[in-house]
């Protein structure tokens, strides 16, 4: 994660891993959902959330907000982030063993961060927050394919870019992975997954940048329920 201003007056680019002492591996929480309205149409629903915190001696000074935090100062840092994603998938080609489709919806990126001077007494302590919120619509394509009985092969990209009002914003996502169905409606899925967010943010006391991704494999599990569409090999 990477966070600084843009107006070239005030502010530095930082690091959250290398100048505030994040750690580059985290455990966070994610969900989703998926159902099948028909043979072609499906909708969606993700939610990831993230907390991280940190406490280090600053190796070079830190402006943040309205403060400059001085190098060898001891500080404590916090980064929140939320994504809720809503999607609507058509597959425009759908066969027996494979189904290839495109992708409406929107990322809806929550972000809170913060830095505090700790010091002594609380009147020499000081904190600065910058938090935001921004819809971050995206489009895509996806395809489902049958490897074999109990295996197939999931792959999708996704990439927009779009200003409203104060929030400029970039994303771009994707996911291929495997998934094999252990019993019934219970499989297991692995794979590569990337999603990588710039915003832009204009506030009335700060013009600031916020660049956050992830990238890397994951592990899922899913346990469909009701009647759904499946793929199959004969």
């Amino acid at each position: 994660m990477e966070y600084g201003t843009n107006n070239g007056q005030f502010g530095d680019l930082i690091d959250f891993e290398k100048d505030l002492g994040f750690d580059k591996n985290s455990t966070s929480f994610a969900g989703a959902f998926e159902w099948r309205i028909s043979r072609r149409s499906r909708l969606g629903g993700e939610f990831f959330y993230l907390k991280r915190t940190s406490s280090k001696t600053l190796q070079r000074d830190i402006e943040f907000g309205d403060h400059t935090y001085p190098v060898d100062a001891r500080i404590s840092a916090f980064a929140d982030n939320q994504i809720i994603r809503i999607t609507y998938g058509y597959a425009f080609i759908s066969k027996p063993t494979y189904e290839i489709g495109a992708l409406i919806g929107s990322h809806v990126l929550l972000g809170d961060m913060g830095i505090k001077l700790e010091a002594g007494t609380a009147q020499a302590e000081y904190r600065d927050n910058f938090d935001f919120t921004a819809p971050l619509p995206d489009l895509g394509l996806w395809g489902e394919f049958v490897l074999g009985k109990k295996v197939g092969l999931y792959v999708n990209a996704n990439y927009f870019a779009l200003k409203v009002d104060n929030i400029d914003g970039r994303i771009l996502s994707y996911n291929l992975s495997v998934l094999y169905n252990v019993y019934k409606n219970f499989s297991l899925t692995a794979g590569y997954t990337g999603l990588n967010i710039r915003v832009d943010v204009e506030e009335e006391r700060l013009k600031g940048f916020l660049k956050w991704g992830y990238n890397g494999p994951s592990l899922t599990a899913t346990y469909s329920f009701g009647n759904h569409v499946k793929l199959y090999k004969h």
